[in-house]
């Protein structure tokens, strides 16, 4: 239970912080760019979710 709240919680950040990125222009002027961008903000977000499930459990 603790870890399906922690993954909505990590996409609902991921997806709010986006937007921000989004709103202030940061990812980009173009189509190609803004997507480019998009992109990569997931994959980092991906690459620590990873991460963390790629450690041994704590009991």
């Amino acid at each position: 239970m603790a870890e399906a709240q922690l993954m909505v919680r990590e996409k609902m950040e991921a997806a709010a912080l986006l937007q921000w990125k989004f709103m202030t222009g940061s990812l980009g002027a173009s189509a190609p760019a803004m997507m480019s961008a998009s992109v990569t903000h997931y994959r980092k977000a991906v690459r620590k979710n990873r991460r963390r499930l790629a450690r041994p459990a704590r009991i």
